[in-house]
C-alpha cells in the first residue's frame, strides 16, 4: 500500500531507469555471483559421480540420481517460491534460497548414506530453483528496456559457474568432493549481506492494471495459446541444449574423432554458450527479443544440420552453443511484455525448462536406439526446426500485447 501511495504522488516517466530502485550496484554484482554459484552447483554432480559410486557402492544409474534429485528440487523451488513471490518480500525469498542451497550443499558433503545425500541434493535444488526463478523474474522487470541485456549478462554468469565447477572437481579429484561442496555452501553466505541492496517489493507493472473490456473468452484463449507455445519453446530448446551437451562427445567419437578432441569440443560448446550471452547483451539494446530469438533458432538449426557432416561437426556444435545462448534469458522479457497479466507465466516456463533438461536424456536416448548415434545432429535439427516454428508463430501472435 505504501508503494502505491508513493507512485500516485510521484509519477515516474516511462523512460526513467528502474534498476536504481530495484537493485543497488552491489546487489547486481551479488546476483551475478549467485548465478555463478547455481551454475557451479548444477555442474558439480556429474564429475563427482565416480566418488559417489565408490563411497556409497552405487550403480551408474543410482549415482545419477543425485542430479535428478537436484532438478526435482529445482522445479519444486520454482513453483514454491512463485506462490509466495510478491507476498513475503524479495529479500526473504532470495535469502531463504541461499540458505537452502548452503544447507543442502553442506548436507551432500557430510552425508553418511546415499539417501541422506539425495535428500540434501533435493534441498539444495529447492534453493537453486528459488534463486533461478527469483533473480530471473526480478531482472526481467527491473531494468526497463535494458532487461533483456541484463538477463543475458546474468545467465552468462551461470555458464561461468558451469565451467568452473567441473574444473575445480577435476583439479582436486572427485574423491575430494566433500570439500568442494562444503566450500560452495560457505560461498553462499556472504551474498546474504548484499540482499540489503534489493528492493523488497518489485515495481508495479501493467499486470496489476484493471482488465480491459472486450471479449474476455477470446483473450483467455489467446493467452493460453501463447503461454503453451512459450512453454514448448523452452522445453524444446533446453532439450537441445542438454542433448548436445550429453551426446556431442559420443557422436564425435562415432564419426572418427578421438576421446580427447571430443571432450574438448564439448567444453568449447559450453564456453560458447557463455560467450554468446555476453555478446548478445549489447545487441539486446538495439534489437527486439523476437528478432534475437528468431536469428538464434535459425542459426541453431543450420549449425545442427552442418554437424551431420563429420569434418564440420566440432565447429558446428560450437556454433550451436553460440546461437542457443540467448534464447532462455531473451525469452523472459518477451513473455512479460506479451502477457503482462499472466503473473505466473515466468515460473511456468522456467519450471518447464528444467523439465526439458530432465526429459531430454531419456527421450533422445530412445530415439538414438532406433536410428543410431550418427543421427544425433539430424534428430536435434528436427527439434530445432520446431523451435523456429514456435518462434515465428509467437512473433505473429504477440505483435499486439495480450492482456
Amino acid at each position: 500500500m505504501t508503494d502505491q501511495r508513493m507512485q500516485q504522488k510521484t509519477p515516474v516517466r516511462p523512460s526513467a531507469p528502474v534498476e536504481s530502485v530495484l537493485f543497488s550496484p552491489a546487489a547486481v554484482v551479488a546476483s551475478c555471483v549467485g548465478f555463478v554459484l547455481i551454475g557451479a552447483l548444477q555442474a558439480l554432480y556429474g564429475p563427482a559421480i565416480p566418488a559417489f559410486r565408490e563411497e556409497f557402492e552405487l550403480s551408474p544409474s543410482g549415482a545419477g540420481l543425485g542430479l535428478s534429485a537436484h532438478f526435482v528440487g529445482g522445479v519444486m523451488g520454482v513453483l514454491l517460491f512463485d506462490r509466495v513471490f510478491g507476498r513475503i518480500g524479495n529479500r526473504r525469498i532470495l535469502g531463504v534460497s541461499y540458505v537452502l542451497m548452503a544447507v543442502g550443499a553442506a548436507g551432500v558433503a557430510l552425508a553418511p548414506a546415499w539417501p541422506v545425500a539425495l535428500a540434501a541434493a533435493l534441498l539444495a535444488g529447492l534453493g537453486f530453483g528459488g534463486i533461478d526463478y527469483g533473480l530471473n523474474q526480478l531482472f526481467a522487470i527491473g531494468f526497463g528496456n535494458r532487461s533483456t541485456a541484463m538477463l543475458n549478462i546474468l545467465n552468462a554468469h551461470f555458464g561461468i559457474g558451469a565451467i568452473l565447477g567441473p574444473a575445480v572437481i577435476g583439479a582436486v579429484g572427485s574423491q575430494e568432493y566433500p570439500w568442494v561442496f562444503g566450500a560452495f555452501a560457505l560461498a553462499n553466505l556472504p551474498l546474504l549481506v548484499c540482499l540489503a541492496g534489493v528492493r523488497d517489493h518489485a515495481p508495479h507493472t501493467d499486470a496489476q492494471a484493471p482488465p480491459e473490456a472486450g471479449n474476455t473468452t477470446a483473450r483467455r484463449r489467446s493467452l493460453v495459446s501463447v503461454l503453451t507455445v512459450f512453454v514448448a519453446l523452452y522445453v524444446l530448446h533446453v532439450g537441445i541444449e542438454a542433448g548436445v551437451g550429453g551426446w556431442e562427445p559420443t557422436h564425435l567419437e562415432t564419426v572418427g574423432y578421438g576421446a580427447g578432441i571430443a571432450a574438448t569440443a564439448t567444453s568449447v560448446y559450453w564456453l560458447m554458450m557463455t560467450v554468446g550471452r555476453f555478446l548478445v547483451a549489447p545487441l539486446a539494446l538495439r534489437f527486439s527479443p523476437q528478432v534475437i530469438i528468431t536469428v538464434s533458432c535459425t542459426g541453431m538449426t543450420v549449425c545442427l544440420l552442418l554437424a551431420a557432416v563429420p569434418a564440420l561437426a566440432p565447429y558446428a556444435y560450437a556454433g550451436v552453443g553460440l546461437f542457443i545462448a540467448p534464447i532462455f534469458p531473451t525469452g523472459l522479457p518477451w513473455l512479460h511484455r506479451a502477457a503482462p497479466r499472466a503473473r505466473r507465466a515466468g515460473a511456468v516456463v522456467i519450471a518447464a525448462s528444467m523439465v526439458g533438461g530432465v526429459a531430454a536424456g531419456p527421450a533422445l536416448g530412445k530415439a538414438i536406439e532406433w536410428s543410431g548415434v550418427r543421427s544425433v545432429p539430424l534428430l536435434l535439427t528436427a527439434v530445432s526446426a520446431l523451435c523456429l516454428t514456435a518462434t515465428l508463430w509467437l512473433d505473429r501472435a504477440t505483435r499486439t500485447a495480450i492482456d
